[in-house]
């Protein structure tokens, strides 16, 4: 008889919030019928400066299968949480998994990018891709390199063995989910190896913390120059020097404001 759902939801506690997130965030999308347009990720969205697309895309789902499957395979990958003794744990499960959002978020683009330059196929430009898929194909797949005796229960009756998962997941889901991002998943594979295997390794809280704070940067300045929202507390606008943009924060009722400015000899923009 397996343990409780309290004591899990205690082992678990990323998993557990990052599974509320996406429900809530899926629950907030068909209430106020937002289609997967408005916050998938696709390569035309990412020319026009998008990036926040990369953040949105991940966490929406507009299936409920496509939710109920990615979340089924999440809670059973939550294993990666109680894993401490063997150099897992919390700590690194929330380190990696903002690892897998935005890199294979952009393996995405750059493979869409290659697909369409190299090989002329102009389908992709069209292809939107939103789902948590990336994370989780991911976490199966770093899970297979550490732990290749897991195994991987979906739906609560679906074992697979955690060293083919991937793979086996990757053909299952294109099966049940014919729309699913073939793309997306493979990407969150290649990360996920490239975790495993430790080419990308060496994140601890220096480094997460510096990595998600530029990540909401470039989030919240895209969000504001792509003008999906109206950001009206957020300006940017010239200083003295017209060759220095600066970005103020205004708050009512003071007049406090952070500065930031850079140089534009490359062309570069606050994103």
């Amino acid at each position: 008889m397996g343990k409780p759902l309290f004591y899990e939801i205690l082992e678990k506690p990323a998993t557990t919030c990052a599974i509320g997130i996406c429900s809530a965030i899926w629950f907030y999308i068909q209430k106020s019928n937002i289609g997967y347009s408005h916050v998938g990720l696709s390569y035309e969205a990412a020319l026009e400066g998008h990036y926040w697309r990369i953040i949105t895309s991940a966490f929406s789902h507009i299936s409920v299968l496509h939710l109920v499957f990615n979340m089924s395979a999440l809670w059973s990958l939550g294993v990666v949480e109680q894993l401490g003794h063997l150099g897992l744990g919390v700590q690194y499960y929330l380190h990696y998994t903002l690892v897998l959002v935005v890199l294979s978020g952009m393996l995405v683009v750059g493979m869409y990018h290659i697909l369409i330059q190299k090989f002329k196929l102009e389908y992709f430009r069209r292809v939107t891709a939103v789902g948590y898929s990336c994370v989780v194909f991911g976490w199966m797949t770093i899970l297979s390199v550490k732990q290749p005796s897991s195994k991987l229960n979906l739906f609560g009756f679906l074992s697979l063995p955690i060293s083919f998962a991937p793979f086996e997941s990757l053909i299952f889901t294109s099966i049940i989910v014919p729309q699913a991002s073939f793309i997306g998943h493979l990407s969150g594979i290649i990360v996920g190896y490239a975790v495993g295997w430790g080419l990308i390794h060496g994140m601890n809280n220096y480094w997460a913390v510096t990595m998600l704070g530029w990540t909401v940067l470039v989030f919240v300045f895209s969000l504001k120059r792509s003008g999906t929202f109206d950001l009206n507390f957020l300006v940017i606008e010239p200083v003295t020097d017209p060759s220095l943009p600066s970005v103020r924060f205004f708050a009512a009722g003071n007049g406090r404001s952070l500065q930031m400015s850079t140089l534009p000899a490359a062309g570069a923009d606050l994103v």
